[in-house]
């Protein structure tokens, strides 16, 4: 449609081992989303004094933010994964908001999500084992009673799945619904303008669905994604 195409992350290059392994737009994309969070923590936490400048200030109501919404979700006992809530929620809304300076944004890609959500998984297993026991945590799939021991396994399971799929499905449909947009409003031009190509009708609509889905999407989908990994990783302290 008047150019537009709907597509998967397309392979930028291949590693020439193990017969070939695709290195794809979120791959590329993650890696220099990752080099900016770097970085900009590097500055923001670059030479701090007792006398803070205007960086450190931003830099220290970030942090104290961060451990506020940590100990009021998980209680002081989380603030070990204060550092990984923080990393996951800059990733997250920085790898959606990519879209909007022509990235092809990482979370449109199921694979993206479906690695913090198994990372997630992980570290819920771990610190059900570490403060139960292994048979402790085993003995949590058979409560209250035996017979939900297939439920209790099914449900654990359906979390990093579901998790995944609520960020991927949310990102994936505005770039979706926003690549049909320019192509319907190009094609419109076309017709109405008689082959101006000048694309008039996509002033307007499309910035204002764009601030929506690339903003206010990416930063309540980051939100959701940290919320739910600080619930269920809180809910294997006791």
């Amino acid at each position: 449609m008047n150019g537009i195409e709907i597509n998967g992350p397309k392979i930028i290059w291949e590693l020439p081992i193990f017969g070939g392994i695709p290195i794809t737009e979120t791959v590329v994309n993650s890696w220099l989303i990752m080099a900016i969070i770097f970085f900009t923590a590097l500055w923001l936490a670059h030479d701090l004094k007792k006398i803070p400048s205007k960086r450190q200030v931003i830099a220290e109501k970030l942090v104290t933010m961060l451990y506020d919404l940590v100990e009021q979700t998980m209680g002081k006992r989380g603030f070990s994964f204060a550092p990984y809530i923080g990393t996951l929620f800059a990733f997250s809304l920085l790898s959606s908001l990519s879209g909007m300076f022509g990235l092809r944004a990482p979370t449109a890609d199921y694979n993206t999500t479906l690695c913090w959500a198994l990372v997630t998984f992980f570290l819920v297993q771990y610190q059900g084992i570490k403060n139960k026991g292994v048979g402790g945590w085993l003995h949590g799939f058979i409560e209250p009673m035996p017979l939900l021991l297939p439920l209790n396994v099914v449900g654990e399971i359906a979390n990093p799945i579901s998790l995944s799929f609520r960020h991927y499905g949310n990102i994936a449909a505005g770039l979706v619904i926003t690549s049909l947009l320019y192509g319907g409003l190009s094609a419109l031009t076309s017709i109405i303008f008689g082959g101006l190509q000048i694309p008039i009708l996509q002033l307007g609509l499309p910035a204002i669905l764009s601030i929506y889905f690339d903003v206010f999407t990416a930063a309540l989908q980051a939100f959701i994604f940290c919320m739910l990994t600080m619930v269920f990783i809180s809910g294997n302290f006791e």
